[in-house]
């Protein structure tokens, strides 16, 4: 057996200012923002499935996703679409394919949803 399982564990998103990011994050994913920052640079989002370690410590110019490295899940495309822009979020793209959208977080993370 494999001591390395074929599983993604977490993600983490390099960002300028924790507390700002945690916010953002926590109010456009519907949850809320009442984790404990850890060391002072890390918030773990309660996810449902693979986890989003927001980082602070790791963040530089240079580290930004200027693609996407992961996706959100969405069951109905256009209704996640016009939630994003009724939030006043930088979509970069329309629905493509009727399947997916990316947009960017407020440190110019590049993010995609995407149909599941």
């Amino acid at each position: 057996m494999n001591p390395i399982l074929n599983q993604i564990g977490t993600v983490f998103i390099p960002v300028s200012n924790i507390e700002k990011a945690r916010d953002w994050y926590c109010d456009i994913l519907g949850i809320p923002a009442d984790g404990e920052i850890l060391f002072g640079h890390l918030y773990v989002l309660p996810m449902n499935g693979t986890g989003i370690v927001l980082d602070s410590k790791i963040f530089s110019e240079n580290h930004i996703f200027r693609t996407p490295a992961f996706h959100l899940n969405t069951n109905n495309i256009q209704e996640a679409y016009e939630y994003m822009k009724a939030k006043n979020v930088e979509l970069i793209t329309e629905i493509e394919h009727n399947h997916w959208f990316n947009f960017k977080d407020p440190d110019g993370n590049h993010v995609m949803v995407c149909h599941c």
